[in-house]
């Protein structure tokens, strides 16, 4: 996504938090950060743009404002929110569940995702080209048995998409979610994968680019009349297969 972006013009300012990854079985990103920020930073299109970068703990409170604080400090006037951050591991099904579980999912997925939003909207200054965009998974299109805490967090940014919409729509802003299926970005085990493979038409999970074009075309002007949506990219994943 960020390679879109800055392919698009764009300046970056990009959000990690690595502890998550390393706690998780298939491990923080292969040459860390920085590799990361150097690929971001390959792709920008502009001359005069540039990349930011930033670890913070979304579960903390404080955390949304700061960053989007430190992101206005840096770059100025935010045009563009994507909030791909998500808590993800450690959940379960019904039987399995407690309240620190719950909580955990809820405050980095759903709450730290409404606060980043709010922060957006009170730097934004009502010129057209303002965007949010959600990320929800297929939490409303078929069961995820065992993953109770992360579906509730994520169905919640599906139910409030329209209302955040609505109300940043007179600040010039549109507000989508997008639900991108299943995408490999290395954390399936290779029996996970093939399973979930097979229930692809094309036989092929998604990659990162696939919701990727996607969403850099929800930021340009050529989506400016949408908003309030969740948009489905799944390649036709077949649940029932």
């Amino acid at each position: 996504m960020a390679r879109r972006l800055a392919a698009l013009g764009a300046s970056l300012f990009l959000h990690q938090y690595a502890p998550h990854d390393r706690d998780q079985p298939w491990g923080e990103d292969p040459g860390g950060v920085e590799a990361v920020v150097t690929g971001v930073r390959s792709a920008l299109a502009a001359t005069d743009a540039s990349v930011r970068h930033m670890q913070l703990d979304l579960a903390v409170p404080t955390a949304p404002a700061e960053l989007v604080e430190a992101t206005a400090q840096a770059l100025g006037h935010l045009d563009i929110l994507v909030c791909n951050q998500a808590r993800s591991g450690g959940d379960g099904p019904l039987g399995t569940l407690d309240a620190a579980m719950l909580d955990a999912h809820w405050a980095v997925n759903t709450r730290a995702t409404i606060l980043l939003t709010q922060a957006f909207a009170g730097r934004h200054d009502g010129r057209p080209g303002g965007r949010v965009i959600f990320m929800t998974s297929g939490q409303d299109l078929g069961p995820m048995t065992g993953e109770v805490a992360y579906a509730a967090s994520k169905g919640a940014l599906a139910s409030v998409t329209r209302t955040l919409a609505d109300q940043l729509a007179d600040q010039g802003i549109t507000l989508n979610a997008v639900n991108p299926g299943p995408v490999d970005t290395g954390y399936p085990s290779p029996e996970a994968y093939e399973a979930v493979r097979r229930h692809f038409p094309q036989q092929r999970w998604g990659v990162p680019d696939d919701p990727a074009r996607l969403i850099a075309w929800l930021v340009t002007d050529e989506a400016a009349w949408i908003t309030g949506q969740v948009i489905n990219s799944e390649g036709g994943f077949r649940r029932w297969a």
